[in-house]
């Protein structure tokens, strides 16, 4: 059993081997890596930290773009090219171009556009309107007659001159 045990064991450096430069070397920087995992230990547990609840970050109401190409609107293809350098490109930058103006015209044409109920009211007020504006005042006043109930005259104030018990 001793000789299995001895086997299995590091084999120890005789003391004028260790008594070496650069053994001796290698022995101290062992030593300097201990210390200082020793100190950073001290130092981990001298250390206290503070429980204070984290910072909420606030946030800004406004956006910050590290670029003016988004402001300009310049990304918009990717690739450029100008003056026909690369023509695959430019028909490409052509269709995308009128693909947006085409949105944009279509986009206008809903805005202006009137539907059939909104049509067909305006179209009942005008010709009421219009229709008066050609009928001949004689007309008029017979239309009013009939059709209207009888207006009753409004009397002008006039001026009421104050009693003698007054004064």
């Amino acid at each position: 059993m001793a000789a299995g045990s001895s086997q299995n064991a590091k084999p120890k450096l005789s003391k004028h081997l260790k008594q070496m430069k650069f053994m001796q070397r290698t022995q101290e920087k062992e030593e300097e890596d201990e210390l200082e995992k020793e100190r950073q230990q001290r130092i981990d547990e001298a250390h206290w930290a503070l429980d204070l609840p984290e910072l909420q970050v606030k946030e800004s109401k406004y956006e910050m773009e590290p670029s003016f190409v988004i402001c300009e609107d310049l990304h918009q293809f990717g690739r450029m090219s100008f003056k026909g350098i690369n023509p695959t490109i430019e028909r490409i930058m052509k269709n995308i171009e009128a693909e947006k103006s085409e949105k944009a015209c279509e986009e206008r044409e809903k805005d202006l556009m009137v539907t059939d109920k909104e049509m067909a009211d305006r179209y009942n007020t005008l010709v009421g309107t219009i229709g008066k504006k050609f009928v001949k005042k004689r007309d008029r006043m017979e239309s009013d007659i009939d059709t209207a109930e009888p207006v009753m005259k409004k009397h002008r104030k006039q001026f009421m001159k104050p009693s003698d018990d007054d004064i």
